[in-house]
């Protein structure tokens, strides 16, 4: 079996592994981050959607040997010093979910689209969120939640640094 070095959530984990194993079964029956759920085993609704290096993946769709060296952020390792992320923080405060099924997998997503554009329009969260679904609401507090976050993003990065609010 082949044995993987995988740091997930900021811990280094170091295991054999079978080749065939999913990182979403990784995750959740090895390392207990049931916070990522299985959704529909074929890519389709995106609930599964983790960080890896930066990057939002469908977590049924990598194997587990793949993600050998990379960095895995989870829902769980999302909030930082007990403090909810920028992202979960919206989710909440607008209302962003319903039955919470699809929600790790969208605030994940969400979180990657505004790594590479952190001021979207609202046809661009649209878009860049289009592998996730959502069976309960009708999107537009999601939209809303990924808005109010990129705000909140580009205000304590201008905070931060000064540089950035001369944009």
């Amino acid at each position: 079996m082949p044995r993987i070095s995988v740091k997930v959530d900021g811990v280094t984990y170091d295991d054999d592994v079978e080749p065939r194993l999913l990182l979403v079964h990784y995750l959740r029956d090895w390392l207990g981050k049931v916070g990522t759920p299985i959704g529909c085993d074929t890519t389709n609704c995106g609930a599964c959607t983790v960080l890896m290096d930066g990057s939002s993946v469908k977590s049924c769709s990598v194997l587990a040997v793949q993600a050998d060296g990379s960095e895995v952020t989870t829902i769980e390792g999302l909030a930082a010093d007990g403090q909810m992320h920028p992202m979960q923080k919206s989710f909440h405060e607008e209302h962003a979910l319903q039955c919470g099924y699809c929600t790790p997998g969208m605030i994940l997503a969400a979180t990657d689209l505004l790594r590479d554009n952190p001021n979207p329009s609202d046809d661009e969260i649209r878009d860049g969120l289009e592998g996730n679904l959502c069976r309960c609401t009708g999107y537009q507090n999601i939209v809303r939640a990924v808005r109010r976050a990129a705000a909140e993003m580009t205000e304590s990065a201008a905070a931060t640094d000064p540089k950035e609010a001369r944009v």
